[in-house]
């Protein structure tokens, strides 16, 4: 950023990205004077600026208690971002068959502005299955979404994405060496297949969807659940052909580019 776009701020614009952001990690909302305390602020600012944001509908404030949280507002703007809407009117219908066909949840997500989201989610149609909910930030360095959404871009694109990253709840920060390390293995094999790094039990894979430079501008992630009793359910590496198809689809949708990735 140059010296003649630093100079200027909007402080009122600041003072209301804090409170969207606070309450983006708040789970059961909160006061005026909680959200004041929080940011430093004088509660006449504070109320100033809830009172624009329960108006435009990004903030709801709860009549019963009193508190604020976010409305779904921010995620429905995110949706009409050209890339995801065409992303996820091709994918959100084929992730219900898939899911289906192999007794597992799945999601997609992205990077924006160093913050890796889930963009779309399908539960698995069984009883049983673990699914991230559309619209959460999930970790750059301890999942496989981030580190595969990470391998397929040149390392100076890599060191930026890490300046620009913001860890997100319960993720450890981030050895360079070692994520590098996860980085080279991803753009030998060309996907991810290990155990979660956030919860037992599961095993993630995780598939590139290339754009014509590729670079992967999405990623599919099945969280790989084991059955042990008697149900016969698709095997881990049945699933594994079941997603890759769909994110090879996913990319000649995109035009996109799926072997052979050097760095450029």
């Amino acid at each position: 950023m140059t010296q003649k776009t630093t100079k200027y701020s909007a402080p009122a614009l600041e003072k209301g990205l804090d409170i969207i952001e606070l309450l983006s990690i708040s789970g059961s909302g909160m006061s005026q004077g909680d959200i004041a305390k929080a940011l430093d602020r004088s509660q006449s600012e504070i109320y100033r600026m809830l009172s624009t944001l329960v108006q435009r509908g990004y903030v709801i404030r709860s009549v019963e208690d009193d508190l604020y949280s976010l409305s779904l507002k921010l995620f429905a703007v995110s949706q009409r971002l050209p890339p995801v809407e065409r992303l996820l009117e091709i994918a959100i219908p084929r992730m219900r068959v898939i899911t289906k066909r192999a007794w597992q949840s799945c999601h997609m997500g992205m990077e924006s502005n160093g913050s890796i989201v889930i963009v779309a989610s399908v539960s698995s149609p069984w009883s049983w299955g673990l699914s991230l909910r559309a619209g959460s930030v999930v970790g750059l360095g301890n999942t496989g979404t981030g580190r595969v959404l990470a391998a397929f871009r040149t390392d100076e694109q890599i060191d930026e994405l890490l300046d620009d990253h913001q860890l997100a709840p319960g993720e450890p920060e981030i050895d360079r060496a070692e994520f590098m390390d996860h980085v080279a293995r991803i753009r030998e094999v060309g996907y991810e297949r290990m155990p979660s790094s956030t919860v037992l039990g599961v095993t993630n894979l995780v598939f590139p969807v290339f754009d014509k430079d590729c670079r992967a501008i999405s990623v599919v992630n099945c969280p790989y659940m084991e059955r042990i009793d008697n149900l016969q359910a698709p095997s881990v590496d049945e699933v594994m052909d079941i997603y890759k198809t769909f994110a090879d689809e996913l990319t000649a949708y995109y035009n996109g580019q799926t072997l052979n990735w050097t760095e450029s």
